[in-house]
């Protein structure tokens, strides 16, 4: 990438994060629709074919397996960066793609609630962008307090998301997640799960839906489905819960049978 990139300027830019298993991208297809999506909403041009994203995507995974120091790895994280190009105004996008180990989510998650509100009126909303710095400080301020993610709210005070996650919580035995109305971003293994089992979607859940939810999970494509164990130091009643096992074993088993249907 280039001194002089707007993706290092002005961190005009938008990316997936692809699940790999088997030299095999999961759902490949749904996160090139998203990266439309996100372009439109950006303004940032993606000139290339999906067939030349999948082309690009495997050769990468290939050459990252094919590594010596990658033979005992078990999966990857695939991501794929487009961004606005060279020079003061957009010109011909960048392209980058990369392979790495993907990491591992053992256990439950511990999650603290993001102190100052999230912006659900943004005009990037619904777009995977590379300049989301607020979402990374409130990450890191949820570290800082013992957590692992941060759970963030709206301007209205409605839950929307984790910081790099989708959550999903039981309230008042109903499986619920915040809608897209709170402008939480339309995250791939969300609508998988949304698809799979019966999901209430929501736009007025708070953050004492949360804490005193009965179980709760996250999503995202690296994690899948994860529990979580702790709100903000508190323990919840169940991690994981029926409805997480149910929701996680739903998603394995899509991703065992798209497995099986390319043997």
């Amino acid at each position: 990438m280039a001194a002089d990139d707007l993706g290092l300027l002005r961190g005009e830019g938008i990316f997936e994060t692809v699940s790999v298993r088997d030299r095999e991208p999961f759902m490949l297809d749904r996160h090139l629709d998203r990266l439309r999506t996100s372009a439109k909403i950006t303004g940032i041009a993606v000139p290339w074919t999906d067939d030349d994203l999948a082309t690009a995507c495997a050769e990468t995974i290939a050459a990252a397996a094919g590594d010596p120091e990658n033979l005992q790895v078990p999966r990857f994280r695939l991501r794929i960066t487009v961004t606005s190009g060279r020079g003061s105004s957009r010109g011909a996008p960048t392209l980058l793609v990369m392979v790495a180990p993907d990491v591992e989510h053992p256990g439950g998650a511990k999650v603290g609630i993001c102190p100052w509100p999230v912006n659900e009126m943004s005009p990037l909303v619904g777009a995977k962008v590379t300049s989301r710095h607020d979402y990374t400080l409130a990450h890191h301020d949820a570290v800082a307090r013992g957590a692992d993610e941060a759970v963030l709210y709206n301007t209205r005070g409605m839950l929307v998301e984790g910081s790099a996650t989708n959550l999903f919580l039981v309230v008042a035995g109903r499986l619920s997640t915040p809608s897209l109305a709170t402008g939480c971003l339309p995250g791939v293994t969300r609508s998988l799960i949304v698809d799979l089992v019966e999901v209430h979607e929501r736009d007025d859940l708070t953050a004492d839906d949360l804490r005193f939810a009965t179980e709760a999970f996250l999503t995202s494509t690296t994690r899948g489905v994860q529990p979580i164990s702790e709100v903000d130091g508190k323990a919840l009643r169940s991690s994981p819960g029926p409805l997480t096992t149910a929701a996680r074993n739903a998603l394995e088993n899509l991703r065992t049978s798209r497995t099986t249907d390319r043997v």
